[in-house]
């Protein structure tokens, strides 16, 4: 096979080779996508994934708002915009011309919770539940409560039919199930059995309700009252007889989003690196998803690293390495040194040779055996001269050597993940996006970030292609 072979070149490049390839101009433009969601453990970028996908079916044609669920407000950043809340808006430096449009928004979770109240409250019974402290503790932070209003909002933005797109960018979770599992978790909770024994006492009323509840939960109450104290609990109850009669409707909206999730025209993208974790916990997110009968369009490796010089193997530039940087016999200056001061190996500038020549005349004879031969110092720096550059280029090209070999075997490495990977799961499409040198940071390069999703191409475009 000839250095030149295409499929030798192939081979080199150790590029992923998947049964299917994920077409994601497809998915964009097909009418019949609604809800794109973007899921994936953090740190694999989601965001910017989720951003590049709503600019490209934007400038595709449609209308598409992008929900962000980030705090650190890239998002906000890259498009253009000072600042996002829970109201869309429009980005500008879109590419209308096919009649599309873009719209961000970031979630506010504290917002989406009072809007909830307010809309399912009578406004003295609202003011109660915002001025709960409890309440305020829970729509601030409690664990499951961001997942919970991510999904409320997307269930509120597909209700209201305005967008030919709604793209999500989950939260950044320690594990991406938590965006599954989360809702149900806290509707659950707000839903169960605990908040329904609490509400027991403003129902019953008074000293008959205490005594109810202290009969029924009297080791539970005992211990909240010495651990969170009893104005806690005071504020509990409070909140639970406050939101009585919207209870049903939290497990009842997370229900029907849940569905939502499942229909036809969602499709999830798992975001991932070419790293063992982060592909270990997309193929657990692959799995959950079969599972729940929630359509999968497939995965998204991100950040993959390529090179241009993949034919030259990790182990011929690390030989080759070690070649330059082993110093050789020839260019050891002691070596030259004594083929310089050899009897009858000077060379001769008249050109003639013999035992005759090697005899010192007088005049060399009178000059004492310590002084240095100005000639000879000269000739020595002029032969030592050229040597200095040389090495200094060896060096340099050594640790480049070195540098390409490090670079072949962290490809070889990302290839055996993604090998795992499509091993296990073979009936997912992927499409690679190759590790860019910065971080992307406007429209420009959320738009070059769209365009190698839809080629899938995971090396750098070679210089002045």
């Amino acid at each position: 096979m000839s250095p030149d072979d295409p499929a030798r070149h192939q081979e080199g490049a150790r590029r992923l080779a998947p049964a299917r390839v994920l077409d994601v101009d497809r998915l964009l433009e097909d009418p019949r996508s609604r809800i794109v969601v973007c899921c994936g453990s953090g740190g694999v970028g989601k965001t910017t994934t989720a951003a590049a996908l709503g600019l490209r079916a934007a400038e595709h044609g449609r209308k598409v708002v992008v929900l962000t669920i980030d705090p650190a407000r890239r998002l906000a950043q890259s498009m253009g915009i000072d600042s996002l809340d829970n109201t869309p808006r429009r980005v500008k430096g879109v590419d209308d011309s096919a009649g599309g449009e873009l719209h961000a928004m970031m979630l506010d979770m504290k917002r989406t919770f009072d809007e909830i109240v307010e809309s399912h409250a009578d406004p003295e019974r609202a003011a109660a539940i915002l001025g709960n402290p409890f309440y305020q503790s829970l729509s601030a932070g409690f664990a499951g409560t961001q997942e919970y209003m991510a999904m409320e909002k997307l269930g509120q933005l597909r209700a209201k039919d305005e967008w030919d797109l709604i793209v999500v960018d989950t939260p950044p979770s320690r594990s991406a199930l938590d965006f599954l599992d989360a809702p149900k978790r806290l509707g659950s909770f707000l839903d169960g059995k605990l908040i329904r024994v609490l509400l027991a006492p403003a129902k019953v009323g008074g000293r008959a309700g205490m005594k109810f509840l202290n009969v029924g939960m009297s080791m539970m109450t005992g211990v909240l009252g010495k651990v969170l104290g009893g104005p806690f609990l005071k504020d509990v109850q409070t909140f639970v007889a406050a939101m009585d009669s919207m209870f049903g409707g939290f497990r009842t909206r997370a229900d029907a989003t849940y569905k939502l999730l499942q229909a036809s025209g969602t499709a999830f993208l798992v975001v991932a690196a070419p790293e063992r974790d982060a592909l270990r916990e997309a193929a657990y997110f692959v799995e959950r998803l079969a599972a729940e009968d929630m359509p999968l369009a497939g995965l998204v490796l991100n950040r993959v690293h390529g090179s241009g010089a993949a034919r030259l193997s990790a182990e011929r530039a690390l030989a080759a390495a070690e070649n330059l940087e082993d110093p050789r016999i020839v260019d050891q200056d002691g070596g030259k040194a004594g083929l310089r001061t050899s009897p009858g190996n000077s060379p001769d500038p008249h050109g003639s040779s013999g035992p005759a020549d090697s005899v010192p005349d007088d005049s060399a004879s009178d000059a004492s055996p310590e002084a240095p031969d100005p000639s000879s110092e000269a000739t020595d720096t002029a032969s030592e001269a050229p040597d200095a550059p040389e090495r200094s280029v060896d060096t340099l090209t050594a640790g480049l050597l070195r540098l390409h070999a490090e670079r072949m075997h962290l490809l070889a490495r990302e290839q055996r993940t993604r090998d795992r990977f499509t091993a296990r799961h073979p009936e997912v499409a992927v499409t690679e996006v190759a590790a860019l040198p910065g971080d992307v940071h406007d429209l420009a390069g959320l738009r070059d970030i769209g365009a190698r999703l839809a080629v899938g191409r995971s090396e750098l475009p070679e210089p002045g292609a």
